[in-house]
C-alpha cells in the first residue's frame, strides 16, 4: 500500500512541471526504503467474516444456532443440540454462495451492520430467511483439520 502511495506521489509530482520544462524530460529516481515490504494485492473481506453469529429468528433454523464464516472459506454451523456442520462459502461481486452438505446455493444478504446479519438462503428446499446477531464474546470456531 505504501508503494502504491509512493508511486502515485511521483506521478503527481511529475505532472506538476512548469510549462517551460514540458519539452525536456527529467529522469526521476525512486528509492524505496529497505524496511517497506513489497506490496501484495489486498483483498477486503466482507464485514461478516471471522465473527460469530447466533440465529435469533428463522422459520426453519433453530434459534441459538451458531454461524461462522471463516476467512479461509469454511462455513461452520453449530446447532445447540447437534454436532457442528462444516461447509463452505464464497463471496464475489457482492454475491454470497454457501455450500452445506454438498448443496451449493445463492444467499442474499438482506441486512448487515456491526451487530446484525440477515440472510435469505435460496436452497433447493426453498428460500429460508435467517436473522442473526453478533456474539462478540464467543471465540471463533476452528476449521476441521485437513
Amino acid at each position: 500500500m505504501r508503494m502504491l502511495m509512493l508511486v502515485g506521489l511521483v506521478v503527481l509530482l511529475a505532472a506538476c512541471k512548469p510549462a517551460s520544462d514540458a519539452g525536456s524530460p527529467t529522469p526521476v529516481t525512486i528509492q524505496v526504503p529497505a524496511n517497506i515490504p513489497p506490496s501484495a494485492p489486498v483483498a477486503t473481506a466482507p464485514a461478516f467474516v471471522d465473527k460469530v453469529w447466533r440465529v435469533e429468528k428463522s422459520s426453519t433454523v433453530e434459534a441459538g444456532t451458531i454461524y461462522a464464516f471463516l476467512a479461509d472459506g469454511t462455513l461452520v454451523i453449530d446447532a445447540p443440540n447437534g454436532t457442528p456442520l462444516y461447509g463452505s462459502w464464497h463471496y464475489a461481486d457482492d454475491k454470497l454462495t454457501m455450500t452445506e452438505e454438498g448443496a451449493t446455493y445463492p444467499t442474499d444478504i438482506l441486512k448487515l451492520d456491526a451487530s446484525t446479519l440477515e440472510i435469505r438462503s435460496n436452497n433447493p428446499g426453498g428460500a429460508v430467511e435467517i436473522a442473526l446477531v453478533r456474539v462478540p464474546d464467543q471465540p471463533l470456531p476452528r476449521a476441521p483439520a485437513k
